[in-house]
């Protein structure tokens, strides 16, 4: 990874008493002025409305901040929670890391 992205990486159950701890650690990364943060959820084994919340939180604290969030490696639970709220067209998702980097990098 280069300087200019971070990547964050949750694990377990992304939920309301793990989403504050969440947005603390995105906000944190903001003070190294990175252009992109990854979020790879690959070891997130449920999210709830309050995770999804927080993402949504995250990427507009970074936007605002001229930062890009982008996600990768999501189960097909998220994904299911991503298609019904319509997240899916709002974030960009990729398949894994792997994919990123090509993408991006």
């Amino acid at each position: 990874m280069t300087e200019h992205i971070k990547v964050v990486q949750p694990s377990g159950v992304l939920d309301a008493t793990k989403s504050q701890q969440f947005r603390e650690e995105v906000i944190k990364l903001l003070e190294s002025k990175p252009k992109i943060v990854l979020v790879d959820l690959k070891d997130i084994t449920f999210m709830d409305s309050s995770g999804l919340g927080a993402l949504v939180l995250a990427f507009k604290t970074l936007k605002t901040a001229d930062t890009k969030l982008v996600l990768c490696s999501i189960s097909e639970q998220v994904k299911i929670l991503f298609e019904l709220t319509g997240m899916d067209k709002v974030f960009e998702i990729f398949s894994n890391q792997d994919e990123f980097n090509q993408a991006v990098v």
